[in-house]
């Protein structure tokens, strides 16, 4: 499929034509000609992040197809024509974004997920939203420069509250059980790469410092799930 759009730029006024605003973040071009930019958009109210790739005269066809086939390999929902993509980070709104830029919706690929014997999980506390997810986060250990995707999904600074060095966590909210201990799974099968969540009814709390899992999880009610990466 050819496409008329030959820099990131160019797909964010595109996307601004459709009805679909898209606010720049971050944006940058190489020397090869190939461009990148994030973006938040909103449709129907609800905030979502865009990362836009485009290709330079100078990328093959074929490491097109092996970049986008990488993204696909972890679990990202593209949408793609001729020699761009964008990563669209809620892929409920992937079709919306495929019409707006005449290209097709490509679903992630179903990322394997080791075996692993989660321990009991409490039905409670649950939260109505994100927000009062991170509001909880911030009375047990901080909660700032919160920074929310719109897909159920924030991410803040935390550990200030009790003298810790600043660090990351990531808040999700989930539909329902199955859907939170498949999240928790998927986090936890990457060889070599630690986790450490705080869990309970229908959220997690992934956090970047391990060392506040226990306290936090005495907070909040919840139960730690951590793997080392063995």
């Amino acid at each position: 499929m050819t496409s008329p759009y030959g820099t990131a730029g160019e797909l964010v006024s595109a996307l601004g034509r459709a009805g679909i605003p898209c606010s720049v973040t971050v944006s940058n071009t190489r020397q090869n000609g190939s461009s990148d930019a994030d973006c938040t958009a909103a449709i129907n109210g609800v905030p979502f992040e865009n990362e836009i790739s485009v290709f330079g005269p100078p990328v093959t066809r074929e490491e097109i197809g092996t970049s986008v086939d990488h993204r696909r390999g972890e679990g990202q929902t593209l949408v793609a024509a001729g020699s761009w993509y964008v990563y669209v980070r809620n892929p409920v709104f992937a079709p919306q974004i495929a019409k707006a830029l005449d290209g097709v919706v490509l679903p992630g690929k179903e990322i394997p997920v080791r075996s692993y014997s989660l321990p009991a999980i409490p039905a409670s506390p649950r939260f109505d939203t994100v927000q009062q997810l991170a509001e909880a986060l911030d009375g047990a250990a901080g909660c700032t420069d919160r920074q929310e995707s719109g897909s159920g999904q924030l991410t803040c600074r935390t550990g200030t509250k009790i003298g810790r060095t600043p660090n990351c966590a990531t808040l999700q909210l989930h539909s329902d059980e199955a859907a939170r201990n498949k999240a928790i799974s998927i986090e936890i099968s990457h060889p070599d790469v630690p986790a450490s969540l705080v869990t309970a009814g229908n959220w997690t709390v992934n956090l970047c410092d391990y060392s506040l899992a226990n306290q936090v999880a005495r907070a909040l009610g919840g139960v730690v799930v951590a793997y080392d990466g063995k």
